[in-house]
């Protein structure tokens, strides 16, 4: 039975890692929480609905449009909504994020209706039982999709040019452009592959428990948030740690009979967090000089 919950919990907990990634990667180069971030995993979710007829149902060219979609979409909300107001006051720039969020679960609803929408069936579900254990080959996917899409980004982040950008960026950001490092560029392409990995998170989910629905979006990205709190916001592997976290912990307190109280689960970890240990697991206090 906890081995059985153990598979439950890494599965959904993969999903918010995915989710958390953005929230992280974002906040780490301009310190800003991006509460949209939940509604672009979303609209992936329904660009997998709307291409997968168009793709005979193949697997990867639905992820594949779903993420390229989302690029496009994190990308230009990046630059028409946030870049004019990088300058303003923090708050002004929250405030937008939330408008942002309203917007996109408001044009879902007058697109497709406020009604979940089934998604098309284009994985074969096979169950392998071993005595009282089941895993099944959506799960199984959907661990070894995650697992390559976050050691994709380690890979990014740790040896690419773009990368070390992205890290000079978020250790300061006036002195990365005062150094010659285009601070556009590089937060342009934060967007797009935290995009990309809601993306990928929205599909997941939709084919995992087939359904969408315009305000799915709204308390995955709250849970992917308190995930990347709970690993230390802006510390990517943290983000992955506390993904994985918080499905093992919401799993294990639905098996222990708290049900009703599933997704406050989250929220109790998070005040439990900011008490103990205010920088998350992975973060670190960062003194600044006034």
């Amino acid at each position: 039975m906890l081995i059985q919950q153990f598979i439950n919990g890494l599965t959904l907990g993969a999903t918010y890692a995915l989710i958390a990634l953005g929230y992280t990667m974002v906040y780490g180069i301009i310190q800003l929480i991006n509460f949209a971030h939940g509604d672009i995993y979303m609209i992936g979710a329904f660009i997998g609905v709307a291409v997968a007829g168009l793709v005979s149902n193949n697997f990867f060219l639905t992820l594949g449009a779903a993420m390229i979609g989302c690029v496009a979409l994190g990308v230009t909300i990046e630059r028409v909504a946030y870049r004019p107001l990088r300058r303003s006051s923090r708050l002004n720039l929250l405030i937008t994020t939330i408008g942002v969020s309203i917007f996109l679960e408001t044009f879902m609803v007058l697109l497709k209706g406020p009604q979940a929408t089934g998604f098309p069936p284009i994985l074969k579900t096979t169950t392998w039982r071993l005595g009282g254990l089941e895993l099944s080959s959506i799960q199984l996917i959907i661990l070894l999709v995650s697992l390559v899409l976050m050691a994709g980004l380690q890979l990014i982040v740790k040896y690419t040019k773009i990368g070390k950008a992205m890290r000079a960026a978020s250790e300061d950001y006036d002195t990365a452009s005062l150094m010659g490092i285009n601070i556009n560029r590089v937060i342009s392409f934060t967007f797009a592959i935290g995009s990309a990995l809601a993306a990928a998170g929205g599909v997941l989910v939709g084919i995992y428990f087939n359904s969408v629905s315009p305000y799915m979006g709204v308390m995955a990205g709250l849970k992917a948030f308190v995930a990347a709190v709970l690993g230390g916001i802006g510390n990517i592997p943290g983000a992955m740690i506390g993904g994985l976290l918080l499905g093992l912990f919401e799993v294990f307190g639905v098996a222990a009979g708290f049900s009703t109280y599933k997704d406050a689960i989250a929220f109790a970890l998070l005040i439990v967090i900011l008490l103990v240990r205010p920088t998350g697991l992975l973060g670190r206090p960062i003194q600044r000089k006034v």
